[in-house]
């Protein structure tokens, strides 16, 4: 919801307010009551239900243009004159006949006529600014554009190439106009039979000779404008746009700042009494100098060779000039008669000076404005259009390939997709529910208990063998089952004591086979340690088996990560850089806003005139709008409330530069 809104719902307001402060009578009921102690006549009753069936149209008709029956939209100018229609207000053309013969109209239908057309001039007051708003504020990225341009010779050539074919028509239509009036010129000084003995090639000969003629004299009479050179000629046509789209800014602005300021200033109290001191219907006179005001404003604002003061001072001398609508405290006869006026007034403002505004103010913005988007992008559409058949030769002679390439990238997508992501997280999945499937194991734990057992017997068989490694007797169970303990700890004392004996006279134990025998005893017990030593390590791998899936799924995720976020790098970098953009506007508002004021601080009377006022009343439009969704909802009420101080102009600036000091510190969590 704009200011606008806001504006039009203060005046609805004070409106009603007027209305129901003033005395309440029922208009019909002296229409029903008879002349006599007859009964009323048919002629009365017809009369009084006419004026019954008057008055609920009147109401209906006030009710369509109040605010409560509206969205969040102003009314259409359709609207307003539907409503004004459907009341069937008297017009300007029975105005004669309202002279000659009064109509003595009842108190309470005349202040509901009132009350309605003061409704359709409050309304049409907010579509006007409504249109004042939406016009100015895309002037200002027009502005831009230029700047940009001036800014750059690279875009001031871009943009010579890009209006080359308009100047080249203008200059060619020009140059076929001036010939075609020299031949003109020339055909009216010969006679009829010269110029008919002249056959078609002497005439097409004769006109292309007065083309080159025109050539020629354009060629000297721009014989100055060689001096500089072109890029000059360029710069200066944009900044003459540029000038002139500030000219409509300027005078857009100004035009608002006067309706906000002077339009519908009724100045009424909370209980429906008007503060200005004189007369009680002053508001009447108030509400018609609105519509005289607004009809001026916008039968003046789109001439942009009236400077700003010139503006100001044609539409209050027009305003006080107009003798028109100054009957507010008038009879009843010449009150319908302004009020016939205000209607009539009114459906011109709607119907005639509102199109014709808009229909200007496009226009302007048309020639001074921004290039259209033909005429922007016709040199890259052409590059694309004449390339366009190499591009589609190249395309269908690589079809094959191009083909094969996606097909490749898809399938190593796919296998990536399942071997580095799905694949390792099945693992993983796997380990936490103790999946046999997905334990991690170097060694299984058969192996080592049957070397183990196959390292027990050959040492018990060996002690057998030779008993004089352990007591010298035959060993019974218990010693066998001692030897067994002890080899499973690593004790293989009967081998060691053999093996140190055989090492005296190696040759015979190696004919006798006992070191050969305890050699490989010994080697199997190194195969058993080994064993050990990997079960232990498998041990530490089954406690980390966890950490190994993960760390097995981590290029897989960083993969997919790093893809997602660059994707969303790609396609969200408008949302983000939109809400940047946003941020940064909001701090220009707010730069702009107290420049606006800081200027205007140093000035006579130290208030905003009607330009900035309408400037002001810009940017904190477009502040509004842009804090709405970023706001919650208690924080954005308190900052309307600082919005309206702000826009206020009877706090004067140095109070409403204190105003955006606090909305710096008090609101920045939502500016910057």
């Amino acid at each position: 919801m704009s200011f606008v809104l806001d504006q039009v719902r203060q005046i609805d307001g004070q409106l009603d307010r007027l209305h129901w402060a003033r005395p309440s009578s029922t208009p019909s009921s002296s229409a029903l009551s008879p002349a006599s102690n007859g009964a009323p006549s048919g002629e009365e009753l017809l009369k009084a239900s006419a004026d019954i069936t008057y008055l609920v149209d009147l109401q209906t008709a006030i009710k369509s243009l109040s605010t409560a029956s509206s969205r969040n939209t102003p009314l259409s100018a359709e609207a307003i004159q539907s409503a004004l229609r459907y009341a069937r207000l008297p017009d300007i053309s029975q105005s004669p006949s309202v002279q000659s013969q009064p109509k003595k109209s009842p108190a309470g239908e005349q202040d509901l006529e009132w009350l309605l057309v003061s409704k359709a001039t409050a309304q049409t007051y907010g579509l006007i600014i409504n249109v004042l708003l939406e016009q100015t504020l895309p002037l200002e990225s027009d502005i831009w554009y230029w700047d940009g341009v001036l800014d750059s010779s690279l875009y001031l050539g871009i943009y010579a190439a890009q209006t080359a074919p308009i100047r080249f028509w203008q200059w060619s239509k020009s140059i076929f106009f001036d010939a075609r009036q020299r031949l003109q010129v020339t055909e009216t000084t010969q006679s009829e039979d010269e110029s008919e003995a002249r056959s078609i090639s002497q005439n097409w000969t004769r006109f292309y000779g007065l083309v080159k003629e025109s050539i020629r004299d354009r060629s000297l009479a721009n014989v100055q404008s060689r001096v500089t050179t072109p890029l000059m000629l360029y710069r200066s046509e944009v900044r003459s746009k540029q000038q002139r789209l500030k000219r409509l800014r300027e005078m857009s602005a100004c035009g608002l700042g006067v309706l906000v300021d002077e339009g519908m200033n009724l100045d009424v109290d909370e209980v429906g009494v008007s503060r200005a001191k004189g007369d009680k219907n002053e508001w009447k006179t108030v509400v018609l100098k609105s519509v005289s005001l607004m009809e001026t404003v916008l039968r003046n604002l789109t001439v942009l060779d009236l400077g700003i003061h010139d503006f100001e001072d044609t539409v209050f001398m027009s305003v006080e000039d107009d003798t028109e609508l100054t009957h507010a405290n008038a009879p009843d006869d010449e009150s319908h008669r302004c009020l016939a006026v205000m209607v009539d007034r009114l459906s011109l403002i709607l119907q005639t000076h509102l199109p014709n505004h808009i229909t200007s103010s496009k226009q302007i913005v048309q020639k001074y404005g921004r290039p259209a988007r033909i005429v922007r992008y016709w040199l890259p559409a052409a590059a694309l259009l004449l390339s366009s058949t190499t591009l589609l030769r190249i395309l269908v002679k690589r079809k094959a390939q191009l083909f094969t390439w996606v097909r490749d990238l898809g399938t190593t997508t796919m296998d990536f997709w399942y071997n580095w992501v799905v694949e390792p997280v099945r693992k993983i999945i796997g380990t936490i529910r103790h999946d046999k499937d997905s334990e991690i194991t170097i060694m299984s734990k058969e192996s080592l208990e049957g070397d183990r057992a196959s390292l027990e017997r050959m040492v018990v068989d060996f002690a057998k063998d030779n008993p004089s490694t352990t007591s010298g007797a035959p060993i019974d169970q218990a010693e066998i089952a001692s030897i067994r303990a002890k080899v499973r700890e690593g004790d293989l004392t009967p081998i060691l004591r053999a093996y140190e004996k055989d090492l005296r006279r190696p040759f015979v134990g190696t004919i006798r086979g006992d070191l050969i025998r305890a050699l490989l005893i010994q080697i199997q017990k190194t195969k058993v340690d080994v064993e050990v030593a990997v079960g232990g390590i498998d041990a530490l791998l089954k406690s980390q088996e966890l950490v190994f899936g993960f760390l097995g799924l981590t290029p897989g995720v960083l993969v997919c990560l790093g893809l997602f976020r660059w994707l969303g790098g790609v396609f969200g970098s408008r949302e983000s850089k939109t809400e940047q953009n946003r941020r940064g506007q909001r701090m220009r508002l707010l730069r702009n806003i107290d420049r606006m004021l800081s200027a205007s601080a140093h000035s006579n009377n130290g208030m905003l005139s009607y330009k900035d006022h309408g400037m002001l009343l810009c940017e904190v439009h477009v502040l509004r709008q842009s804090v709405r969704r970023t706001m919650p909802g208690e924080i954005y009420t308190e900052f309307l409330e600082e919005i309206n101080e702000l826009v206020d102009l009877r706090t004067g600036v140095e109070r409403q530069i204190r105003v955006v000091d606090r909305m710096r510190w008090a609101y920045s969590q939502w500016m910057r």
